[in-house]
């Protein structure tokens, strides 16, 4: 009996899950700090180097450091002197309060950057209303968890009995459901950073329903840890150059970062088979001019067609990832396969394809209007 309440409530009446959740903690924030300080020795190293960035002609042809402010790339990649990098700022940048926990990611560089002059792309009226949007964002999540019950179902495992469009309903709901929660942390972290002066990049500057390939998904997905990935990791890798290799590396340190789990390694390989052919079909399409009216609109429906495609996989890779596991994969595909599922199934690629179509719509009237 007295082995019994041991095993149950631990030593001194904590429960022994209790330290693994305190661990789990404790291990995502080391994951944060394991971040800036490579950031450090990398911009430390590089600061010994010439910049890249010809700062006068970045200033003459950057729309935002030409209007007066300061853009992230300039902030990043501009030289330090070495008193910035001080054990003292080093310290304060591995436990600066508003990014400890959770991010957005920022580098060293624009950190320091910041120090002795605190950012002004913000007006005090910008970043009020910074903090308004993310109460009215708040609301909308309790509105959610009220009144949809998304994860209820796809962690319960109820979805299993459910029929396909049920299933359809669940999924996408989980996915938007895990955005807006992503959105609340990161822009609430954010806001503090700026009402102190630090100005940290956006994680999600668009919504997860205006995406529709996984290029612009990643990169508008924790956008900062996104950045940190290409400076640090892509970059030193070969950048482009073996990009098709590159990305294998990147998305397994990704999940590894993340927690040690089948199910995020299982993302992992599936982003990455899904991200192949795509970049290599992207790389055929940017070499391709179509001569002819005719021509380019055979290749906007063509891309369409692409786009539903891509955002079914991503919403796969992200339920097996993140919700479901790689053990409810074949479930879940089973579920569309099927004579009763592949109404659903069609009715699906319809949807994604006229959205997709409406995102074309949308970046072409922002170009225009840009």
């Amino acid at each position: 009996m007295e082995m019994e309440v041991w095993a149950e409530w631990g030593w001194g009446g904590f429960a022994f899950g209790a330290v693994g959740r305190c661990g789990r903690v404790g291990g995502t924030i080391q994951s944060w700090v394991t971040l800036r300080q490579i950031s450090f020795g990398y911009d430390y190293h590089w600061a010994c180097c010439s910049s890249w960035l010809d700062q006068k002609k970045h200033i003459q042809s950057c729309p935002k450091c030409s209007s007066r402010q300061t853009c992230y790339l300039l902030l990043q990649e501009r030289n330090l002197q070495n008193n910035n990098f001080s054990l003292a700022v080093y310290l304060c940048y591995l436990v600066y309060a508003p990014l400890y926990i959770a991010g957005p990611v920022l580098s060293f560089n624009s950190f320091a950057s910041q120090l002795d002059m605190p950012q002004k792309n913000y007006s005090l009226r910008e970043v009020a209303w910074h903090g308004l949007r993310w109460v009215f964002s708040l609301i909308l999540m309790e509105l959610m968890t009220h009144l949809f019950y998304y994860n209820a179902f796809a962690m319960s495992g109820l979805w299993k009995q459910l029929s396909p469009t049920d299933v359809l309903i669940i999924g996408y709901g989980v996915l938007n459901f895990m955005w807006l929660k992503f959105f609340l942390i990161w822009r609430y972290f954010r806001f503090w950073s700026l009402i102190s002066g630090i100005e940290a990049p956006e994680n999600m500057p668009k919504c997860i329903n205006n995406c529709y390939n996984l290029d612009t998904f990643w990169k508008s997905w924790h956008a900062s840890f996104n950045k940190w990935l290409v400076r640090y990791m892509y970059i030193p890798l070969g950048g482009s150059q073996r990009k098709l290799l590159n990305v294998w590396v990147i998305f397994t340190f990704v999940a590894m970062w993340h927690d040690l789990e089948w199910k995020l390694l299982s993302w992992a390989s599936l982003t990455c088979v899904f991200f192949v052919p795509e970049m290599i079909v992207k790389s055929a399409a940017t070499s391709f001019q179509a001569r002819s009216a005719f021509g380019e609109f055979v290749f906007r429906e063509l891309s369409a067609l692409a786009g539903a495609i891509t955002i079914t996989c991503l919403m796969v890779a992200n339920l097996v990832g993140y919700v479901i596991g790689p053990s409810g994969m074949n479930r879940l595909i089973s579920r569309f396969l099927r004579k009763e599922g592949l109404p659903t199934l069609g009715g699906m690629f319809l949807t994604f394809y006229v959205r997709t179509k409406l995102m074309f719509h949308i970046r072409d009237a922002k170009q225009r209007k840009d």
